[in-house]
């Protein structure tokens, strides 16, 4: 793109007094005074200087990413920051090649405070939230998150937004706003452990000892429950129809999904209370009808009084 572009000015340049009348076009804007030929080489230095950041930013990361010491969003921060450096240096010179005052800018803050009240307060909150989220280290690349109903691990934090690849290989792109404003779950915050609470309800004409025992050995028998924090069942209460159970282990591995650990240790406990003939209960109602002494009378009947 550079290429053409500099192909594209030089060949205007060879143009018998082209460069001349774009010298003489100026643009004026209150105190500010651009030519156009000094805005069409403004727009070459600038794709200039911006093909050469990119490049050199693309090799900083690549350095960044085998720095051991570095944490994910860490990285992630000290690239954002090289990268926001080098597109205000391609800004300056693209300004200075233009003839711009870089000392006097009024202008030009006024045009940007008036892109503002047009739209833009909702790029920059999203891309302050971005900073605040790298900087407090509270959600990382790699963290396994579930927010409004969407489970999945953060695969890449941007300027604007996070994206986040559910179980079933669906990516989602989700504000860096919303990861501050809403209830965020972060499975991953403090360490790997996550505990998970299956509650089950027994009849009460059952053993709660015995359907402890059963239950903990569904738990056990999973090959992804931590034998440390070993599992741990409590009776909770005596409820309506039934004794009320719940069942809690620990899992060192979120990322691989909690749903299915959570199905398959409820499978293996109705497959043990039906083999020791455990009921699980379920609501009931009894209706009583009573007989009525009123007379029913005929529809056919000729006078119903």
């Amino acid at each position: 793109m550079v290429g053409y572009l500099i192909t594209a000015i030089y060949a205007m340049a060879q143009l018998d007094g082209l460069s001349e009348n774009l010298q003489d076009f100026h643009i004026e804007m209150g105190t500010l005074s651009v030519s156009a030929w000094g805005i069409v080489t403004g727009l070459i230095a600038f794709g200039i200087t911006m093909w050469i950041s990119l490049g050199l930013t693309r090799l900083l990361e690549t350095r960044i990413q085998t720095v051991p010491r570095l944490s994910a969003s860490l990285r992630v921060l000290i690239v954002k920051m090289i990268r926001i450096l080098f597109i205000f240096i391609a800004t300056m010179i693209a300004l200075s090649s233009m003839g711009v005052n870089l000392s006097s800018l009024t202008v030009l803050g006024g045009a940007v405070g008036l892109g503002l009240g047009f739209g833009l307060q909702k790029v920059v909150s999203n891309f302050v939230s971005g900073i605040i989220l790298l900087l407090d280290n509270s959600i990382k690349p790699g963290d396994v998150i579930e927010i409004e109903g969407t489970y999945g691990w953060i695969n890449n934090l941007r300027a604007r937004y996070a994206s986040v690849i559910t179980r079933d290989g669906t990516e989602h792109l989700i504000p860096n706003e919303d990861l501050i404003t809403q209830r965020v779950i972060n499975w991953s915050f403090t360490d790997e452990l996550v505990r998970m609470r299956v509650p089950v309800g027994v009849s009460y004409n059952a053993d709660p000892h015995e359907c402890i025992a059963l239950m903990l050995e569904a738990a056990k028998g999973h090959e992804r429950v931590l034998e440390d924090p070993k599992p741990v069942c409590l009776l909770k209460e005596f409820g309506d129809s039934s004794l009320n159970l719940e069942l809690r282990f620990w899992l060192s591995d979120p990322a691989n999904g909690v749903g299915s650990v959570k199905s398959q240790v409820l499978l293996k406990i109705w497959d043990l209370f039906k083999e020791n003939n455990i009921e699980i209960p379920f609501p009931q109602r009894d209706l009583h009808i009573r007989s009525s002494d009123v007379d029913l009378v005929p529809r056919n009947a000729p006078n119903p009084d």
